[in-house]
């Protein structure tokens, strides 16, 4: 039987201010909560799941996570869990340091000029992943990494990414490497080769990218729009930027 102070802790987890202080985070169902706990990459404190899950978890895994395994009924999970209708499993993992100077030469890196929705940012960092991109550089007013519809949407991908927030503005500006604004008055993006160096930039999902950004980027990149849709959205743009410019 869980503890009153524990579902307290466990439910004050979705705020961000709890998270920040405990250096935690959640994540829960079967899929992703195996797929974290297989990659190694987030240090697992606790586990809490029902029966089927636990029987089914390999026995490796089940012997390495035995003490941090507590095994609940329906209700209790209900009770600790932050989707509509609970997965199975809730898992609490440390959050992971992030390098906040890495290296860019020779690399294509992602930057977000605050993306506010969660499952667009997380769907961002999965993207980043496929096309192996290493670096994802945010403004200080994108959404957080650990919210947990984020976690949620970018699945293991979170860890295999590195996350930074900065100004934007005096980042981009330090840098040499050339850098794309993807707005929809630039250059068609069929004009472009594969890049092997580059800084891609994607703007607010309704206000698009800052004009003081814009303005410190050598070129201006458009996927050219076929229909009537006004806009795209942010992740389904950069994955078809992605395509195109990541060097194969």
């Amino acid at each position: 039987m869980l503890s009153k102070n524990t579902v307290k802790y466990i439910q004050s987890l979705q705020q961000k201010k709890l998270r920040d202080s405990s250096h935690c985070f959640i994540a829960e169902g079967p899929k992703l909560v195996t797929e974290l706990l297989k990659g190694g990459l987030f240090t697992c404190r606790e586990i809490y799941a029902l029966p089927q899950w636990i029987q089914l978890l390999p026995a490796d895994m089940a012997e390495f996570y035995s003490s941090r395994i507590f095994e609940l009924e329906d209700f209790e999970l209900e009770k600790i869990s932050g989707l509509s209708t609970p997965n199975q499993v809730l898992a609490i993992f440390m959050q992971k340091e992030m390098d906040p100077s890495p290296d860019f030469k020779n690399k294509i890196s992602l930057v977000l000029d605050d993306i506010q929705d969660p499952g667009n940012f997380g769907t961002l960092v999965r993207i980043a992943d496929w096309f192996g991109i290493e670096n994802i550089i945010c403004s200080l007013h994108t959404t957080e990494l650990y919210n947990p519809k984020v976690v949620q949407s970018s699945m293991a991908s979170l860890g295999r990414v590195n996350i930074i927030y900065c100004n934007l503005e005096g980042f981009l500006a330090a840098q040499k490497i050339k850098k794309y604004a993807a707005v929809l008055d630039g250059k068609p993006l069929h004009n472009f080769t594969a890049l092997k160096e580059a800084f891609i930039i994607i703007g607010n999902e309704a206000k698009g990218m800052k004009k003081e950004l814009i303005a410190l980027c050598e070129e201006k990149i458009t996927i050219s729009r076929v229909g009537q849709a006004e806009s795209l959205n942010a992740a389904v743009a950069a994955g078809i930027i992605l395509h195109q410019l990541v060097n194969k």
